[in-house]
């Protein structure tokens, strides 16, 4: 698998030196003027882009101070004109964070306005609520929740640059609670040239980076330095963050009934957002961060083509799993350019921060007969979910790798059949199982799986259960303690004592294509594969011919092994074994663990049947073949009898035909 190329990383250092040599001379040394010596009546004007990198200006009037109804504190109410205004048809997404002077000096940012309502009304941020975000904790932002259904936020939409159309509908499902629209935008010439932030200029905030961009595209309110602030509403509210903070350049500015927005291309990175709140969002130029690195390949095995692609997100518990999730979608359904059905391979593997972990590494197959791309990345989804979002520690992931190989065929097949050599064993004995596949429209194939009992295996009867490794046992769906997930994968896990048992259990967990081999702890009925409602689980036989039908309860051990105490939660042992295809079905047989002596009893009584019925068997078979070879003989003297000539004395032998030969005579005719 490719690694992430650090060429991208390598220009954004540069890109990094180069602003804290240039940003000195865009800090702006501007007097504030307080809300509370705003009054009704005053006149100012807004700056803002309208097009390109050029900052145009309009007026504005102030008609009042709303106390304390916007969700940092107070909002100054005003009305704006001018021929921008006349242009653009109202303040639209995009302007907010455009800085508003009275008298030259800042009194806050253009933030919001009504949706379905007269455009050049507005609200305006006050500018000391917004330089707070640089001294956070700042309690006021953090504890006042705040929500309006028709005070609509100026930099609401989301600039998507590189995705699929399903792509951003799979992210829009998996973050339904972030009610943004989403606009498809280009690149503009020279956005790979790093600009210095200004007030007034355009900004924008970015939670994916690279060949892919996802972000909203604002004004900056007010640079000190290194230090920016912009927007004067929050993006999505989330405290301290880590978004990635570019240039941006305006193409032109959309209309529409609602609220018109700016259209615009998002340039090179320039630093880094780092709270994201009431007041607004602030950050530092200068600063790039890493975020999470991604490394793609997807290869289309029916059209022979290969994408590679790289991309970083944002680090946030919430976001990163569906950001990254949608961008491995994102590029499956660029390469296949199809949807449907498919048979899917994907390897992942996530590198920690923390290099006392080690990498989590994992191959896994699915198929779906209506969308592979979406099946291919669900797991992926929750597997970044659950490591990001555990109980026990923060595990900060360094970069992820995913390799994605796709064809259409159904590479599935049904456990069909399954025998069990011997049907008894004792502690730490290794029996051998050989299951039967059905793959799709194929031949049958056999596994053979070789199964250790457990050393400290209590004697009794125990069930074991064949099955796919994507098929759930109903003794774990029916557990009390279980992360509440879709994916196989997640369904499987418990509740863990500490973070080496569960990242060991997610490291090690079953996958699609494996054959599985486990003892339960309670006897099940057959399982249905979740995905088809008629599947029907496997009939199993073992050795000796004894069938098992249905459930088979646990039996109770008879007597414990000397030394060795009966835990009721020990972990159950299992083998499994790789395939190439997707297994499903499962089903459960008995197997009787005894002590060695009884288990030679046992084995040896099991021989002396099985030769009892060979030799029965033989006997048979050479009785039959004695019958078949006397009915033969039988049938070719009757033969020979009737084919011999007849000679008796009362009938005699007819006298041969002779018949005149005329060829000579016809050669010697001649015509006279």
């Amino acid at each position: 698998m490719k690694s992430f190329r650090s060429s991208r990383r390598y220009m954004k250092g540069v890109l990094a030196l180069f602003f804290c040599c240039t940003v000195a001379a865009s800090a702006q040394a501007v007097d504030f003027l307080p809300v509370s010596d705003v009054h009704t009546g005053m006149e100012g004007h807004v700056d803002t882009v309208v097009t390109g990198d050029d900052i145009s200006s309009f007026n504005m009037k102030v008609l009042g101070v709303m106390k304390d109804r916007g969700p940092s504190g107070d909002l100054i109410l005003a009305k704006f004109s001018g021929p921008v205004i006349d242009e653009t048809g109202g303040i639209v997404h995009g302007m907010s964070g455009s800085p508003a002077y009275i008298d030259g000096k800042l009194v806050g940012a253009v933030a919001y306005g009504w949706g379905f309502a007269d455009g050049t009304i507005g609200m305006i941020t006050p500018i000391e609520d917004m330089v707070k975000l640089w001294n956070i904790p700042y309690e006021k932002n953090l504890a006042n929740p705040w929500r309006d259904s028709q005070l609509i936020p100026l930099g609401m939409p989301l600039m998507a640059y590189g995705f699929d159309p399903s792509a951003l509908k799979f992210m829009k499902e998996k973050l339904p609670e972030y009610e943004y629209s989403t606009y498809d935008t280009a690149a503009a010439d020279g956005d790979d040239v790093a600009k210095p932030l200004k007030a007034g200029g355009s900004v924008a905030a970015l939670l994916v980076d690279g060949d892919l961009k996802l972000g909203a595209i604002g004004t900056v309110t007010y640079v000190d330095k290194d230090k920016v602030v912009a927007f004067g509403h929050p993006f999505l509210k989330r405290g301290s963050v880590g978004y990635f903070m570019h240039n941006a350049s305006i193409f032109t500015v959309v209309k529409s009934v609602d609220s018109g927005f700016k259209l615009g291309s998002m340039g090179a990175e320039v630093g880094a957002v780092t709270e994201d709140r009431g007041a607004g969002i602030a950050g530092t130029s200068g600063h790039i961060i890493s975020g999470i690195p991604m490394a793609i390949t997807v290869h289309d095995l029916d059209m022979n083509r290969t994408r590679e692609a790289g991309v970083k997100v944002v680090e946030a518990d919430e976001l990163t799993p569906t950001l990254s999730a949608t961008a491995v979608y994102n590029f499956l359904s660029k390469t296949l350019d199809r949807n449907g059905e498919g048979t899917s391979t994907l390897t992942l593997k996530i590198q920690p921060r923390d290099v006392n972990i080690p990498p989590l590494e994992r191959t896994n197959m699915f198929y779906s007969n209506d969308s592979i791309g979406i099946k291919s990345v669900d797991e992926f989804y929750n597997i970044i979910d659950v490591l990001m979002n555990n109980r026990f520690i923060n595990y900060e992931i360094a970069g992820i790798q995913v390799e994605v190989s796709v064809a259409k065929d159904k590479k599935t097949a049904m456990i069909s059949d399954a025998t069990l050599s011997p049907a008894v064993a004792s502690p730490g004995d290794t029996i051998v199982i050989n299951v039967k596949l059905q793959p799709f429209r194929e031949e049958p194939v056999t596994k053979e799986i070789f199964f250790t009992v457990p050393k400290d295996q209590p004697y009794g009867e125990v069930t074991l259960e064949v099955r796919g490794g994507g098929v759930v046992p109903l003794p774990y769906l029916l557990e009390k303690q279980k992360y509440n997930l879709t994916d196989e994968i997640i369904r499987r896990l418990k509740t863990y004592k500490d973070f080496d048992e569960f990242y060991k259990e997610l490291r090690n967990t079953d996958t699609n294509n494996q054959i599985v081999v486990e003892i339960l702890e309670d006897g099940v009925s057959m399982v249905e594969d979740s995905d088809k409602a008629d599947t029907k689980g496997a009939k199993i036989d073992v050795a000796d011919e004894t069938k098992i039908p249905g459930a088979v309860p646990k039996g109770k051990s008879k007597e414990n092994i000397p030394g060795i105490d009966d835990k009721d939660n020990k972990e159950p042992y299992k083998a499994k074994i790789n395939t190439e295809y997707v297994i499903r079905g499962d089903g459960q047989f008995v197997l009787k663990i005894v002590s060695p002596a009884d288990r030679d009893k046992e084995k040896a009584r099991l021989a002396r049947e099985h030769a009892k019925k060979l030799k029965e068997q033989a006997k048979a078979e050479d009785e039959s073949s004695t019958k078949a070879a006397k009915t033969e003989t039988a049938a070719n003297t009757v033969k020979k009898t009737s084919e011999a000539p007849d000679n008796s004395p009362d009938k005699t032998p007819e006298a041969p035909t002779n018949t005149p030969d005329h060829s000579a005579d016809d050669s010697n005719d001649s015509v006279n």
